[in-house]
């Protein structure tokens, strides 16, 4: 098994936490290998399905139950990687999905979820972490798609 994305963006002292995950993972054998494996991303799938798979389907292949609405295609979110030379594009990716640094055109269907996963935080009574908790929501997010590409 593959260390997840999450692992391989994380070098120097995050290592002998692997080694101590690695080690636990043997212990407990590869069923919780799998269970561990899916609850890491269980968070940024829920986001998605939330905020997301509506236009670009539960599959994530552009084939949401509205995606029939827009005048252009849907984007399929499985391909990222593969359109981007093998690499998986997280920055741009993180912030076409927070919207707020990106200088979109007039008309664009592409909702603003910097904004509104601010201003969600902020109603909730979180006005000094509104920012944090956005941000964080974002990138459990992209590390979800990062974790679905083909």
């Amino acid at each position: 098994m593959s260390p997840s994305p999450r692992f391989r963006a994380c070098p120097g002292p995050g290592r002998p936490i692997l080694a101590k995950a690695a080690l636990l993972l043997v212990l407990l054998g590869p069923a919780a290998a799998a269970a561990t494996e899916a609850d890491e991303f269980a968070t940024g799938k829920a986001e998605y399905l939330s905020a997301c798979a509506a236009c670009h389907g539960d599959a994530a292949d552009g084939k949401g139950p509205i995606a029939s609405m827009f005048r252009d295609p849907v984007p399929d979110l499985t391909g990222l990687a593969e359109r981007n030379e093998g690499r998986f594009p997280f920055l741009k990716v993180f912030q076409v999905i927070d919207g707020r640094s990106v200088i979109r055109a007039h008309g664009d269907p592409m909702p603003i979820f910097g904004g509104r996963f601010r201003a969600e935080a902020e109603a909730r009574g979180a006005v000094f972490g509104a920012e944090a908790i956005a941000r964080a929501r974002l990138l459990e997010l992209v590390l979800y798609l990062q974790s679905i590409q083909n």
